[in-house]
């Protein structure tokens, strides 16, 4: 009977969804922390929406064709729906732990700037734990236990787009791909 894969193997395995999950998320904040930016003349409630929709629009392309490609795929329409409503339970998160430093501590946009920051770093960081599981668990479905996920779960996932057509490579996605199928 074979034993539960012990902590250090699992790690292993959900280590490259969680880099490239991360690489994804930093580079999304930067890009709604812009369009926001830039947009901010038409009113912050609507730049807020615009960088929202555009970012968890380009942040479900990325983590359907980077982070998660090796899992199974299931419509569009379901995917970015729970994608979409996942982002906003992680959105009232980070906003509840402001709420909560604002409202529940008495914290004030004057007087507890680093405060704030402290609060809303932690909310990210609540939100982004939890956007993990979600993605995991219920958008991006497991690839079928086949026998062959051991060859998936092994491959870097910071190797990104380039493996798709690299065939030729020992160990690339395309090769392992060709071989399966032979």
């Amino acid at each position: 009977m074979p034993s539960a894969p012990s902590l250090t193997d699992r790690l292993r395995r959900v280590a490259p969804e969680a880099v490239a999950f991360a690489i994804i998320g930093a580079g999304n904040t930067l890009l709604y922390l812009a369009i926001t930016w830039v947009a901010l003349p038409i009113g912050a409630v609507k730049a807020s929406i615009i960088g929202t929709v555009v970012t968890t629009t380009l942040a479900y392309l990325a983590n359907r064709y980077w982070t998660y490609r090796h899992h199974t795929r299931t419509a569009l329409r379901r995917e970015y729906a729970l994608f979409f409503g996942f982002n906003l339970v992680g959105m009232a998160i980070q906003s509840g732990m402001v709420a909560i430093g604002k409202y529940g501590f008495g914290l004030t946009e004057q007087n507890d700037k680093i405060a704030f920051l402290a609060v809303t770093v932690f909310g990210i960081g609540i939100a982004t734990v939890f956007r993990f599981w979600a993605y995991r668990t219920f958008v991006f479905l497991k690839p079928p236990v086949d026998g062959h996920e051991g060859a998936i779960t092994e491959m870097d996932a910071t190797a990104g787009f380039a493996e798709l057509s690299a065939i030729d490579v020992p160990g690339s996605a395309a090769e392992l791909d060709v071989r399966l199928r032979s």
